[in-house]
C-alpha cells in the first residue's frame, strides 16, 4: 500500500480478496513506505478530491520481474502491450 493512512490491514484483507489467493499484500507507517517507494522509485501523491476530506492516491502503475536471487531484470509500465512484454521475459530468459 502506497496510503497506509486509509489502507489497514482489514481494508487490505478485503482488497486482496480480488486477487489470486497467492498474492501478498505488504504494508508499512508512512516512513517505511516513503523509504521503500524511494527504493524501488515509485512516484505516489495524495490529490485531494471534489468534497472535503476525500482524495485519491496517483501512483507509478507497473510491474517488476526479479530474477531467482531478488535482482531487478525488468520493470514493465502499466499498458505496454502483451507483445513488449513476451519479448522482453524471451529475451530475460535465454539469458541474454
Amino acid at each position: 500500500s502506497l496510503d497506509p493512512e486509509r489502507d489497514t490491514p482489514e481494508v487490505l484483507k478485503a482488497y486482496m480478496g480480488s486477487f489470486d489467493p497467492s498474492f501478498v499484500a505488504l504494508r508499512g507507517n508512512a516512513e517505511q513506505t516513503a523509504a521503500t517507494a524511494k527504493e524501488f522509485k515509485v512516484f505516489y501523491a495524495k490529490v485531494p478530491g471534489k468534497t472535503e476530506g476525500s482524495y485519491t492516491m496517483d501512483h507509478t502503475a507497473g510491474s517488476y520481474i526479479l530474477d531467482a536471487d531478488g535482482r531487478l531484470r525488468l520493470f514493465v509500465r502499466y499498458g505496454g502491450g502483451a507483445e513488449a512484454l513476451t519479448a522482453d521475459l524471451k529475451t530475460l530468459l535465454s539469458g541474454a
